[in-house]
């Protein structure tokens, strides 16, 4: 895709930063959009390209709107008449620096006598050479594909070979000429004359016409003949395009990061020299006597040309040979070409004529206009006119009410809209037309000058063509098409369009009914691809379908539409569709039997559609069904597992409830004292009972998500403090002290007040539990974090083994079991406490060295509004 970059990237764009530096940049932002955002445009019309064997962007509009012939040739001198300029530019290019190079050591700027004869202008020899390579690359022998590999892979390498030629002399000015990006900036600010290089959207150009390249370029890297050959017709894999997201603007970018560079250093090293800017990427090399660079640059800027010119005249000569000289062909019945054994010689030397009637074209533009324009200035001509493509082409993929007179309408004022804006001004500016033509209009009405159209002013001439032209073609598009509903053949390929990401088969061959024998279809193909190639093709076709060659002497739909797609691929959809139906009796087709065909082929895609639907649901549900019933078995397991341990937990107070009541009832005369402390046993024990119960229904109620929470917005500050105030007795009885560390005006979080303050009666009676009597001390700490606050509690008790710090989180699991006595307590308090920080979104965990105490710690997330900035 790379071909995009042609001598209008290699030396205009820096032509072009000289004068209004950086606006360069949007011919390039253009094409990134596209990649970016775009990109599922590529990839349907890759895959109607696949689906349709289609060879050329007139073929593309041409098969939507009916295989219309009138169509195809209509955008195949669109096509050839806008890229015209373009391969002139090339020409330019190449010969500018071949002269360049020719006066070495000294730079001469080429120049050009207007009555220089053909035979002594080198630009006409240029062109006759690259005529000669595009032949050789590109028209050796006929495809029914139209996909020639060993031209890409010349145009991959000349992509690279550019790439690295303009790193090169990017460095060498950079880093050679000057000190870096930073020398040649702060050089930059000594020159006043400079300093409009540096403003961000220059004078003159505005945001206006940023925009407006930005949409041309977009549309270029799209509908460009070239563009479409490399990144559509030459595709032998969709899933290249995902890399070609990526790949493609990263070579924009790399190709375009020195152009200012080079730029401002050419301004100031050729300063009052006359040197043009569009050649400053060779001549700071040739100023230097640096050689090998200089070479190195005429190579890059050599493949630059080559490149779009093999690619755009292949395409274009496959255009002018399917959709031009074919439809008159097939309508002269002089040439007998029903009879022709084979007409493949004929259509290649249709497509190398086209070849070199392209180019000198292109030459003698360059002869009439070209020194008239810099580069980039020629380039955005052409851009102007493949846009006019846009409407008929994205309107065919997305609109079935497209219609062959709305794309001929739109094509038509679009194009005389673009020629009277554009390329005649081009040609006046050059002394080929009268100055009074731009000044004054069309026959003296003012209102009618070409660059300031209807009295539109303000603007520059390429976003003033831009509106004028794209205003015309889509309002005679959208209104024509309005006009009258679809025809048959107009209705079915909008189907073959519109739904080309979702169709599955050919829909011409469910809507193709009549005779045809596969004899008569196999000769045909054979009088344009060659008789071998033709047979290979259907035996090929009959193997992939189950049979066997001279099976059925009658052709079905689908071997007819097979047929036709191999002619397709040879001469353009329209031209095949014509000579199928000179050996295929087919019976026509009411508009009302084709609407009712399509009808039940979308009823047929919708009756699936919702099956796979439905599928997806009972899918689904089962997975939740699924899911649910583990659920339901963990809860199962949770169950038995409390009820285990309740049950095991439960035996402990009980036991010690009978024995103390067993012994007062055995001893009526037992002393006061001893029943007074037995009694006393018997109450503890009960409110431990109590105790066990409601926390082990509590963690149930957490588990099973049956528990009630109250979420709101709270001051963690106030939780801390009230439960302090809460255990205070317990640290008295210890004698111990209790430090708060707890800073104001932290942000709130959101929380359920009552279970944050179980949470932290739980872990401070839990430390009140182990500190040593008359020397405890307990620490609680309130701190703040990036997405939160964070609450410890810090005591010097015994401390934690480390194995023993996740068992602690178990139910029923306490410290004491795996130390030399068992506390008080029921082994639920920290589970419940987890469970209940982590419901809230938070976490909690313990740090601990044995032997230096143990360290409590949770922490829970701000309310949202109370997120604080993070820079």
């Amino acid at each position: 895709m790379a071909v995009y970059c042609t001598t209008w990237t290699f030396y205009g764009s820096v032509g072009r930063a000289a004068v209004s530096g950086i606006g360069f940049l949007p011919v390039y932002l253009g094409p990134t959009l596209v990649m970016a955002l775009g990109w599922f445009i590529l990839l349907k019309m890759i895959r109607i390209v696949k689906a349709n064997r289609i060879t050329s962007i007139a073929d593309f509009i041409s098969s939507r709107y009916g295989k219309s012939h009138l169509l195809g040739g209509l955008v195949t001198i669109i096509a050839v008449i806008g890229i015209v300029p373009y391969i002139a530019l090339q020409l330019k290019a190449v010969s500018s620096t071949v002269g360049l190079l020719l006066s070495y050591p000294e730079i001469v700027m080429p120049h050009r006598s207007p009555t220089m004869s053909v035979a002594a202008d080198i630009s006409f020899y240029i062109a006759l050479i690259l005529a000669a390579f595009t032949i050789v690359f590109g028209t050796r022998h006929l495809d029914a594909t139209e996909r020639h590999e060993g031209m890409v892979a010349a145009i991959a390498l000349e992509s690279v070979v550019k790439l690295v030629a303009f790193i090169a002399v990017g460095i060498f000015v950079t880093y050679g000429l000057y000190g870096g990006f930073g020398d040649i900036f702060e050089h930059l600010a000594t020159h006043p004359e400079l300093q409009r290089l540096a403003t961000a959207i220059p004078s003159g150009q505005g945001y206006t016409g940023w925009f407006s390249l930005i949409v041309l370029s977009a549309l270029a890297v799209l509908f460009l003949p070239r563009q479409f050959q490399v990144a559509i017709v030459e595709n032998v894999n969709e899933s290249h395009l995902r890399r070609a997201a990526w790949l493609f603007p990263l070579y924009l970018l790399l190709i375009n990061v020195f152009v200012l560079p080079i730029a401002i250093g050419g301004l100031m090293h050729f300063s009052g020299q006359g040197v043009d800017a569009d050649t400053f990427v060779l001549t700071l090399p040739m100023s230097q006597r640096q050689e090998g660079l200089a070479l190195l640059v005429f190579i890059g800027g050599l493949s630059a040309g080559t490149g779009m010119v093999i690619v755009e005249t292949i395409a274009l000569s496959t255009m002018v040979c399917n959709d031009l000289v074919m439809p008159l062909l097939l309508r002269h019945r002089g040439l007998a070409l029903s009879e022709a054994k084979d007409l493949s010689g004929l259509l290649l030397g249709i497509r190398r004529g086209a070849i070199i009637l392209i180019l000198l074209l292109g030459y003698c533009y360059f002869r009439l206009a070209g020194e008239a324009y810099a580069l980039v200035a020629i380039g955005l001509i052409s851009f102007s006119a493949v846009a006019q493509f846009a409407p008929a082409i994205i309107g065919g993929m997305y609109w079935r009410g497209g219609t062959r007179g709305g794309a001929l309408a739109g094509l038509l004022a679009g194009f005389v809209v673009w020629g009277y804006t554009l390329l005649l001004p081009s040609f006046a500016k050059s002394g080929w037309l009268p100055g009074d033509f731009l000044t004054q209009g069309l026959f003296g009405i003012e209102l009618l000058r070409p660059l300031q159209l209807f009295g539109l002013t303000g603007i520059d001439e390429i976003s003033h063509c831009l509106f004028w032209s794209l205003l015309a073609n889509v309002g005679a598009y959208v209104g024509v098409s309005l006009l009258r509903p679809p025809m048959v053949a107009e209705a079915t390929q909008a189907t073959v369009f519109v739904d080309a990401l979702r169709e599955t088969g050919p829909i011409g061959a469910v809507l193709w009914r009549g005779r045809a024998k596969v004899s008569d279809l196999q000769e045909l193909v054979g009088r344009f691809l060659g008789p071998a190639r033709a047979e290979a093709a259907f035996a090929g076709y009959v193997r992939r379908h189950g049979g066997r060659q001279g099976d059925k002497p009658e052709a079905d739909a689908r071997l007819v539409q097979f047929a036709e797609s191999l002619l397709a691929g040879a001469i353009g959809s329209a031209s095949a569709r014509v000579m199928v139906a000179s050996v295929a009796k087919e019976e026509p087709l009411s508009i009302e039997e084709v609407m009712h065909i399509l009808d039940e082929a979308s009823q047929l895609r919708t009756y699936s559609r919702e099956l796979e639907r439905k599928s997806r649901e009972l899918t689904a549900a089962t997975l939740e069904l699924r899911e649910a019933n583990e659920r339901l078995q963990e809860l199962d397991r949770v169950k038995d597992d409390i009820m285990s341990s309740v049950t095991h937990e439960l035996r402990t107070p009980l036991t010690s409830i009978r024995a103390f009541s067993e012994l007062l009832r055995d001893d009526p005369k037992m002393h006061l004292a001893d029943r007074e402390r037995f009694l006393g046993l018997i109450v503890s024990e009960a409110e431990r009972l109590t105790r066990l119960i409601n926390q082990t229904l509590d963690l149930a109620k957490i588990e099973s998500g049956r528990a009630d929470w109250n979420a709101c917005e709270l001051d963690l500050k106030e939780v801390i403090e009230q439960s302090v105030a809460a255990t205070s007795q317990l640290f008295r009885e210890k004698e111990a002290h209790v430090d708060l560390d707890l800073p104001d005006n932290l942000p709130q979080i959101m929380g359920d007040r009552d279970r944050l303050i179980q949470v932290m009666l739980n872990l401070l009676s839990n430390a009140a539990k182990f500190l040593p009597p008359g020397s405890g001390r307990v620490r609680v700490v309130l701190s703040l974090l990036a997405d939160g606050l964070q609450v410890s509690v810090t005591d010097n008790g015994p401390g934690i083994r480390p194995q023993d710090q996740e068992l602690i989180f178990e139910k029923f699991r306490q410290v004491g079991d795996t130390m030399t006595a068992k506390p008080s307590g029921t082994g639920l308090g920290l589970p419940i406490s987890r469970r209940i920080v982590e419901h809230l979104g938070g976490r909690l965990w313990v740090e601990s060295v044995p032997g230096e105490g143990a360290t409590f710690l949770f922490s829970l997330p701000f309310a949202p509004q109370h997120e604080p900035a993070v820079g």
